[in-house]
């Protein structure tokens, strides 16, 4: 009797904890993520155990579930994390499931719930989650609140991670900034940590002035004041901040919180290594900084000659032209008090006569000849050295103050530009091992590949589905075990995945449509990723229908994206001895890669015709046709809209496109854009475009760039006015592509040589000394294009002296002469010449100094440089004007 009761209460208890077990697995796949803490409460540690598989296997589920589940999805999986948090028994375990990213995404809203169902256990083993959740990126951050509680109640030390940090620091941050850092108690333990981070926490570089209650440096120069902060520790880690150096964003803070709490002359003497050190090496901020200070100890004579002189050398070769006046100013007022310092300081001194602003030259110059009869003649001798140094429009009055012979440039000038870019052949097709290696490498940067590895790979597949698609679905599942689109059912074939497409379409999980023929882009941008797309698409299309073809046409042999005239020829030979029948959409995009310009294509041509096919006859229909599609290129004045605001330069960029009878007849829809009327692609573009696949772009047109300039040159200018990152991107594949270089090409450049960054400027300058030694530059031209932007202010003078400046000092001081000369007469022409203008002179100037004179007037040069005054604009335009005047001269004595 007894055993049988004790059996029944037994089994009505497993009932119990099962129909308890289910109840949860169920609230877990509704999404009530509230009621799962009740629901886990009367589950003991093996129901929980045993319901953990199961949570396990509805995660995989709740992954699978499309868009149209997408609330549903969002709910299961939130419920899911308070759940499998309460079913974990391990810390390692536990911490894993809560920080996962598939879950992590909607940690706000079961916050309370994880630390409920983790109320229960051990302190220890909660002090291990919390650390565990603190280690990983990201995590602590977005989920502060959950592992901050889980570190009070474990009582262990407050962790330290970069993630638990800036999870800290934004938490914080409110308009009661300075009472919360006051009552926390973690504040002494974490801001040491926080100034030594590599990349400083978004809430202390907000753009807040110092009364707002925000201001991080103001809150806690308040909170040193009253003691509860170590003053010693701020100064002390802002310094060594500063020392590490890094990106001008993340100095900012340190920087300002230094500047606020102020030095005292005890920790100014005592770290002067410390300042050299910023003066030397720091941006121009840090480096400002620091020669403030050290100015300071200087002119109280808590400075060293010999510490002067080390500063010195280090600020004079910077090239910030307020950095060096500012230390010239120093070591005059130095030398005025202490001449017998001059044997040591003018040496150091003449590093200015390289600097390439010629007035600070003459500065520097002026102050050696006001001490230079403090020094012996060995000395005098030894400065006399550096006179070659100096610009050429210095070096007269340095041989008179020397006493010694003018320096001059004996040797012919020679251009040095860089050797012309070699295309690079693509490797043959990738066995199936090395394919598979380089899909997963691709496949974790999907907006970060070159051209030449998209259509590889895009071309591996096709090939390997041909020969053995089994081993081909084998390699791909093992490979990427795991992957979402691996998932029966997934939605792809829309294209914008790319690769995955395939893979997709490769193991049979993804449902792949047609190419939609009714499609219209909207700007270039979209054009150029549709016909990227549609490609993708009807290759996963005809392999999906099992109408497998044995490779691409549009294969690139080249890394720009083109095909040999050859080549193609001997692919469609193959084709029709194979009986295949071309994808239309392959074969129009080989077409465009094809290189006309190849000296076998007339060759190739005729083999084409032979071969008795119309894909064979089209090919050298294609090859004989006219050299580009490139449409008319002008840029309308700029004027007033309706509304009073100017017109961006975007839209005034007109492009007049010809009517092609044979894109617009032959040509599959994806690439009739080519060939139709302007008004049929509107020229507006939305910023989303721009990221998507724009790596890839150049490779649709790599034998036409200036066709491929035309249609990217509305949205390059958007980007460049509205100082978009990456504008310039586009220039470097222009240059090293084939086909013609005409207005486009120029246009581009010209844009991309004003753009706001200086990286994009810099890409700008490649481009440039790529097509000067290709021999493809019409300095004219670009000279005329920049003339015109300059003079409606879409370009700025500052930022192209800049990029002129760089171009001229990698050896290229002809070709930036000859672009310069072209635009000053616009430049100089100007009533009142644009803010800037002197510094293009001053880059004009030392080309014609080095290279010589082109042989050119510049009209309005002379008028400038007769004018009265001192200004950088009179005497750069005085400095051109000798510079050109000595040269003519010497062309005129040589010619009698």
């Amino acid at each position: 009797m007894t055993t049988g009761t004790m059996t029944g209460t037994g089994t009505a208890a497993m009932t119990g904890m099962e129909t308890a077990t289910e109840a949860l697995l169920t609230a877990v796949r509704e999404g009530r993520h509230r009621e799962v803490p009740a629901l886990l409460e009367p589950l003991d540690a093996a129901a929980r155990k045993k319901a953990l598989p199961r949570l396990k296997e509805l995660r995989t589920e709740v992954r699978g579930w499309d868009w149209q589940q997408w609330n549903a999805q969002t709910e299961a999986r939130r419920a899911l994390r308070v759940a499998g948090a309460g079913c974990h028994t391990g810390a390692a375990p536990a911490a894993a499931w809560i920080a996962s990213r598939d879950l992590t995404g909607w940690g706000q809203h079961t916050v309370d719930g994880v630390l409920e169902v983790l109320a229960d256990r051990d302190p220890a083993w909660l002090g291990d989650v919390a650390g565990r959740l603190a280690d990983r990126p990201g995590v602590a951050d977005d989920d502060y609140r959950l592992v901050h509680t889980l570190v009070q109640r474990s009582g262990r030390p407050v962790p330290t991670t970069e993630s638990y940090l800036r999870g800290w620091t934004r938490t914080v941050t409110d308009h009661r900034l300075v009472a919360r850092l006051r009552e926390d108690p973690q504040t002494p333990v974490l801001l040491p940590h926080v100034l030594a981070l590599t990349e400083t926490p978004d809430r202390l570089t907000w753009s807040v002035g110092p009364d707002a209650p925000t201001h991080w440096p103001t809150a806690l120069k308040t909170l040193a004041d009253e003691g509860v902060l170590d003053r010693a520790v701020l100064v002390d880690g802002c310094v060594s901040r500063l020392l590490r150096g890094g990106r001008a964003r993340d100095l900012r803070f340190p920087l300002t919180l230094l500047q606020t709490l102020g030095t005292t002359d005890e920790e100014r003497r005592a770290r002067i290594p410390d300042w050299l050190g910023m003066a030397a090496d720091g941006p121009s901020p840090v480096a400002g900084h620091a020669q403030a200070v050290l100015t300071e100890l200087a002119l109280d004579g808590g400075l060293s000659v010999t510490e002067l002189a080390e500063m010195s050398g280090s600020v004079l070769f910077r090239s910030e032209k307020k950095l060096v006046r500012a230390q010239l100013t120093l070591l005059g007022k130095v030398l005025r008090r202490e001449p017998g310092a001059a044997a040591e300081l003018l040496p150091v001194v003449t590093d200015a006569f390289g600097h390439e602003d010629t007035s600070l030259q003459e500065r520097a110059l002026a102050l050696v000849g006001r001490h230079l009869k403090h020094v012996d003649e060995s000395a005098r001798t030894e400065l006399s050295g550096a006179v070659e140094l100096l610009s050429p429009v210095h070096r007269q009055a340095a041989a008179e103050l020397f006493g010694v012979a003018a320096v001059s440039d004996a040797a012919p000038y020679e251009e040095v530009l860089p050797p012309a870019p070699e295309r690079r052949p693509v490797p043959p097709p990738a066995e199936l091992a090395e394919l598979v290696e380089d899909l997963v490498s691709l496949e974790r940067r999907p907006h970060d590949m070159a051209p030449e590895e998209f259509e590889r790979a895009l071309d591996g597949l096709v090939r390997h589905a041909h020969r053995d698609r089994e081993a081909l679905r084998a390699a791909v599942r093992e490979a990427f075990a795991g992957a979402y689109w691996l998932e029966a059912g997934s939605r792809l074939g829309d294209g914008t995945r790319g690769l995955t497409d395939m893979l997709a379409t490769v193991v049979g999980t993804a449902r792949v449509t047609r190419t939609d023929a009714g499609h219209r882009p909207s700007c270039a941008h979209e054009s150029l990723t549709w016909v990227l797309q549609s490609r993708v698409r009807e290759a996963a299309w005809q392999l999906a229908q099992g109408k497998r073809v044995p490779f691409l046409l549009a294969a690139p042999t080249w890394h720009t994206g083109s095909i040999d005239a050859p080549v193609l020829v001997e692919r469609l030979r193959e084709y029709r001895d194979s009986g295949v029948e071309p994808l239309p959409l392959d074969l129009a995009q080989a077409l465009l890669r094809v290189r006309k310009g190849d000296p076998a294509a007339a060759g190739a041509a005729v083999e084409a015709a032979a071969l008795g096919t119309r894909a064979g006859e089209r090919l050298a229909e294609w090859l004989t046709a006219d050299a580009s599609l490139a449409p008319g290129v002008r840029l309308m004045p700029r004027s007033r809209d309706k509304r009073g605001g100017q017109w961006w330069l975007a839209d005034r960029v007109i492009l007049a496109v010809r009517d092609r009878r044979v894109i617009r007849e032959e040509f599959p829809p994806a690439f009739r854009w080519l060939g139709t009327e302007p008004t049929e692609i509107p020229r507006g573009c939305g910023s989303y475009h721009w990221a998507a696949q724009r790596s890839l772009w150049p490779a649709v047109l790599p034998d036409d760039r200036e066709t491929l300039a035309a249609w990217l040159l509305p949205s390059l200018a958007s980007s460049a006015e509205r100082e978009e990152r990456g504008a310039a991107q586009a220039l470097t594949a222009l240059a090293e592509s084939d086909g013609p270089v005409g207005p486009a090409v120029h246009l581009a450049l010209a844009i991309g040589l004003g753009c706001f960054h200086a990286e994009d400027r810099l890409t700008a300058v490649d481009a440039l000394l790529v097509l000067a030694s290709r021999g493809e530059l019409d300095a004219a031209l670009l000279g005329a294009r920049l003339a015109e932007l300059l003079a409606e202010g879409s370009v700025k003078p500052n930022r192209l002296a800049d990029a002129a400046r760089t171009a001229a000092a990698t050896g290229a001081y002809g070709t930036v002469r000859d672009v310069l000369l072209a635009l000053l007469p616009s430049v100089l022409g100007d009533a009142k010449p644009a803010r800037g203008a002197g510094e293009l002179l001053a880059v004009a100037a030392e080309c014609a100094e080095r290279a010589g004179w082109s042989g050119k007037e510049v009209p309005g040069l002379a008028e400038l440089a007769a004018r009265k005054g001192t200004t950088q604009l009179v005497t750069q335009a005085r400095r051109l004007a000798v510079a050109l005047g000595q040269r003519a001269g010497q062309t005129r004595s040589e010619s009698a």
